[in-house]
């Protein structure tokens, strides 16, 4: 189904209560498993500021008015996101993670090395391809029960964060296709340096954090999270089929995700009034229903 025929919700960005009694180790009291969702929420606000300077570069050559309305609402969406975890890292900051100079860092990476040295296209490429690997975590994230293991703000956080970046995965591509003018080898060259480049970063963010925690026993720590990542069963092996998709020729975003338990969680938000974290409770509730 064409995005012009799915609906992006500009929401304000919840109160998730980020500044209460939350755990250090909120994910199943395990270091790797929390401090990976850390690490990537570390790097949500300089990233979202990134995807909307490279989509505003061809903001003014989108002649659809479908595209442009899901260009305005998107960069609503990715304001939100990076209001919303720029607030959950200053709980971050608090525990003494270096938040500003990985920051700066970031930014002279994205800002002042890619946006600098690489034509706009490439740049697009790279948003288009983060933006997918988001959505597929996002979809996946929807139907794993060890989700019911992390706690119930952060859960919603995440589950919030990614309704949104389902509901909006295609813009950046079809501004990169229709209108940029991508070819298949630039997205399949941004996809895989993004593929590469992101969880390095992550997996760098998350040795500092160790660092900083004092964690015992980091070899074994690495290797047991390793393998709930990639090993059988693990959080992206489940997702593989997915990711590979991106590099079929005719692919497009909404071709691909289950989408039933994103309907689940707008019916309960409304249900709820708005209530993110009851949202959030009741699609976990579902999938732990549907595991048992």
């Amino acid at each position: 189904m064409d995005q012009a025929t799915r609906r992006i919700t500009p929401r304000k960005g919840p109160d998730f209560g980020l500044d209460g009694d939350i755990p250090r180790y909120w994910f199943d009291n395990d270091p790797f498993k929390t401090r990976f969702f850390d690490a990537m929420s570390l790097l949500f606000p300089e990233g979202e500021k990134f995807f909307i300077a490279c989509v505003r570069d061809y903001r003014d050559q989108i002649t659809d008015p479908d595209l442009q309305a899901q260009v305005k609402d998107f960069i609503y969406q990715e304001g939100q996101h990076g209001i919303v975890h720029t607030r959950f890292n200053d709980r971050l900051k608090a525990q003494g993670i270096a938040v500003d100079h990985i920051l700066q860092r970031q930014k002279e990476i994205m800002f002042g090395f890619f946006r600098k040295r690489f034509p706009p296209v490439y740049t697009l490429g790279q948003t288009a391809a983060a933006e997918h690997m988001t959505a597929l975590m996002a979809h996946g994230f929807f139907s794993n029960p060890m989700f019911a293991k992390a706690d119930p703000r952060i859960r919603a956080m995440y589950a919030w964060h990614a309704v949104e970046e389902i509901e909006h995965k295609a813009v950046a591509f079809d501004v990169f296709q229709k209108v940029a003018r991508g070819g298949y080898l630039v997205r399949i060259l941004s996809m895989l340096q993004v593929s590469l480049s992101f969880p390095l970063h992550v997996f760098l963010i998350m040795a500092h954090m160790f660092k900083v925690d004092g964690v015992k026993n980091r070899l074994r720590v690495w290797l047991r999270g390793l393998w709930w990542l990639y090993g059988p069963g693990g959080l992206y092996p489940r997702l593989l089929p997915h990711y590979l998709a991106y590099f079929k020729p005719g692919f497009h975003p909404w071709k691909h995700g289950d989408m039933r338990l994103y309907h689940e969680w707008t019916r309960a938000f409304e249900r709820h009034r708005g209530d993110a974290i009851a949202a959030a409770d009741a699609v976990m509730g579902r999938v732990l229903a549907a595991a048992a």
